[in-house]
């Protein structure tokens, strides 16, 4: 008899135990059983900023094919003139390398934005995007003419000096 309870106590806790296992949150929007309304504003804001990119695009490829120089179209929708391709012996540019390149930034107007020089980490994202998605393809000593759309330069928050949404050329040295 003592031996059944112990059983049926012991089954009991079991169950209770298997029961009151993890589970884990809703989502909100399956609360009400209801799916998630698409946001208005947040769909106007990516329709504005896919045709600015496609407006971005026109032109500087416009201003690309307007030059003497040639220019390549690269990663990132940036037109790049190679002035001096470098050290070609040694190899490129590589992933967490340290890179000390000077970068000056123009309006499409010519105007001065800024010019800067300081030492990058390779692949961390610190330069504007469009140079940091196409470093790799460079040796130092290179000295590179871009066309950068607002997308891959200083985005939609631009920086103290540059305007949001604001296409740049980029002239690149690279140490």
């Amino acid at each position: 008899m003592r031996k059944q309870h112990f059983i049926v106590i012991t089954v009991l806790l079991s169950l209770l135990v298997i029961s009151c296992g993890k589970q884990g949150p809703q989502r909100p929007s399956r609360w009400l059983g209801k799916e998630p309304e698409l946001d208005s504003t947040e769909m106007a804001l990516l329709e504005l900023n896919r045709q600015m990119a496609l407006a971005a695009d026109e032109q500087l490829l416009q201003l690309a094919q307007s030059q003497e120089e040639p220019y390549a179209l690269y990663d990132g929708g940036i037109w790049v003139h190679q002035i001096d391709g470098g050290d070609t012996d040694s190899p490129a540019i590589q992933f967490g390398e340290l890179c000390t390149i000077r970068i000056r930034t123009y309006n499409l107007d010519g105007r001065m934005l800024t010019d800067t020089e300081q030492t990058y980490p390779i692949g961390k994202f610190e330069m504007p995007m469009g140079v940091e998605r196409n470093i790799r393809e460079w040796h130092h000593g290179a000295r590179l003419r871009m066309y950068a759309p607002w997308y891959s330069a200083y985005g939609m928050k631009g920086t103290d000096h540059i305007a949001p949404y604001e296409n740049v050329i980029l002239e690149i040295d690279i140490r």
